[in-house]
């Protein structure tokens, strides 16, 4: 298999990025979510962060902590603890070896394990959960409970504190979901994770993802909101579920389906739907907004705070808004002849839509691994109704290449790094390019806007720092172990990154 196949999936987990809400004077603020609550902005609110740091000598670095070989998602912080998804090349525990995905719980304070969710791969189609991709869908905090989709597909709701305080239900069988299909069950301990319960989304809805699940839940009130990755099989060119929903609604406490998009977006993705959701206020009314495997980004009607599943289990659709099209021009019928077509074919959005100031920024463009080379980024009116491809359009703005990041807007400006290495600084309300900086390899995670610095790596295991603002100013590049596949997180005075197989936690004066 060629080496773009191999990596094909892994764009999901990197379309994302990681902020904070307003963080104290002291301590800063936690980061329980992968973007910045609702909007999924891409900027923190952190300050005395470092501009650069060295590994070698230890200069800012508070401690390292070692991944697995394959990590796609910077962490969740939360509660003193650091959440991350990784494989189990590096096993915590002797007892489970072998591919598995893996959920770090480590203490924030020198990032020893305080805890691990372990999860035996799916078996038979390789492109159903892709060997050594690991888990590689961040999870959502909330107190002491974490929101988790597993490299299975399965929504889980987990407690912070492990198996340590005790075996909370109604999930009491922990060992039995650590063990491979056909092994003798684990008995767990308190160095494993305690679920209270679990939602099998390829099972209860009939998706089915392509080489893996990577969804970052989308917390409001009692709902959680994920897309369910559905997509392509192994030959790329059928969709295995067409009438698979791609975005869910379930309830927090009791993981039971609430509602589903019902816009069968399925027969129109030409890889995989990708996108995890935001949401805004518009009117004075909750919008979801949701980027589709079919190149277009959809607004639907937040449920109702009290919503709960249907009769009989039957969940509600979800009331579409509005939807237009990043791509009207693309193909759309027939549309996996385009497979391979690096001139014409089919668009998608792959990072999330980022709400701001009434405004949808977006991402779109031809699939990175099987479609066309053109990309852009989309300015959308989110006041609009109906179909709003030509009524809505505010500005866009032509990429130089595919793009799998979510956009960062902070002052007037927005950050956004595309699949050749470019890193883009726009006006906001214009479109208007202020300047581009090309690293020297691919990027697929996006910009951190944080303590006036733009953060961003590398596929070329480079760190890159520049000073936030219109005229391009490089304030460092750092050599790194090995890739980055994600964008940093800010939270509580310390910048967090992860390349492939380490976990950096700098800060300001560390020796």
């Amino acid at each position: 298999m060629s080496a773009v196949r191999r990596w094909s999936w892994r764009w999901g987990v990197v379309g994302l990025a990681c902020v904070v809400a307003a963080g104290g004077a002291a301590r800063g603020a936690d980061q329980p979510q992968w973007g910045q609550r609702y909007s999924r902005n891409m900027v923190s609110a952190e300050t005395n962060l470092p501009e650069r740091f060295d590994p070698a000598t230890g200069r800012n670095v508070k401690w390292v902590a070692r991944m697995g070989s394959e990590t796609y998602l910077p962490p969740i912080v939360s509660g003193g603890k650091v959440l991350i998804g990784t494989n189990n090349a590096n096993p915590r525990d002797r007892r489970h070896r072998g591919d598995r995905g893996i959920l770090l719980c480590l203490d924030e304070a020198d990032g020893s394990l305080c805890w691990q969710l372990v999860v035996p791969k799916l078996t038979g189609d390789p492109y159903y959960d892709w060997p050594r991709g690991g888990i590689t869908s961040p999870p959502t905090v909330e107190g002491d409970r974490a929101y988790l989709v597993t490299n299975r597909g399965a929504a889980v709701c987990l407690d912070m504190n492990g198996q340590a305080n005790g075996n909370d239900g109604p999930v009491r069988d922990e060992g039995r979901l650590m063990a491979p299909k056909g092994a003798t069950p684990r008995e767990p301990t308190e160095r494993d994770a305690d679920v209270i319960w679990r939602f099998d989304t390829h099972a209860e809805v009939g998706s089915y993802p392509h080489d893996a699940a990577h969804a970052s839940i989308l917390l409001d009130g009692r709902h959680l909101y994920y897309n369910t990755s559905n997509g392509v099989d192994n030959t790329h060119r059928r969709i295995r579920k067409p009438d698979a929903p791609s975005l869910i609604v379930l309830d927090k406490a009791t993981g039971r389906l609430v509602a589903t998009d019902g816009e069968r977006i399925g027969p129109m993705i030409f890889h995989c739907s990708w996108s995890s959701p935001s949401l805004g206020i518009v009117g004075g009314r909750k919008l979801i907004f949701y980027g589709g495997g079919d190149g277009v980004c959809y607004a639907f009607k937040a449920v109702a705070p009290d919503a709960a599943a249907g009769p009989e289990g039957k969940p509600a659709r979800l009331e579409k808004v509005w939807s237009f099209d990043c791509d009207p021009n693309a193909p759309k019928e027939d549309i996996h002849r385009y497979v391979r077509n690096r001139r014409e074919s089919p668009s998608n959005i792959m990072g999330m839509p980022v709400f701001h100031n009434g405004r949808v920024y977006v991402a779109a463009g031809g699939d990175v691994w099987w479609g066309k080379r053109r990309a852009w980024l989309k300015c959308i009116d989110a006041t609009k109704a109906g179909d709003v491809t030509r009524s809505a359009a505010i500005w866009s703005a032509e990429l130089n290449s595919h793009c799998c990041s979510t956009p960062s807007i902070h002052d007037g400006l927005v950050y956004v790094p595309d699949c050749s290495g470019t890193i883009h600084c726009l006006d906001a309300e214009t479109g208007k390019s202020y300047w581009t900086h090309r690293a020297a390899g691919p990027i697929w995670g996006s910009t951190l806007v944080a303590d006036g610095k733009v953060y961003v790596g590398s596929r070329r295991s480079d760190f890159h720092v520049f000073a936030a603002g219109r005229q391009k100013r490089v304030l460092a590049s750092i050599k790194l172990d090995s890739p980055l596949s994600a964008p940093p997180t800010a939270a509580n005075g310390t910048l967090f990154l992860t390349t492939m197989k380490k976990l950096y936690a700098v800060v300001k004066t560390a020796k």
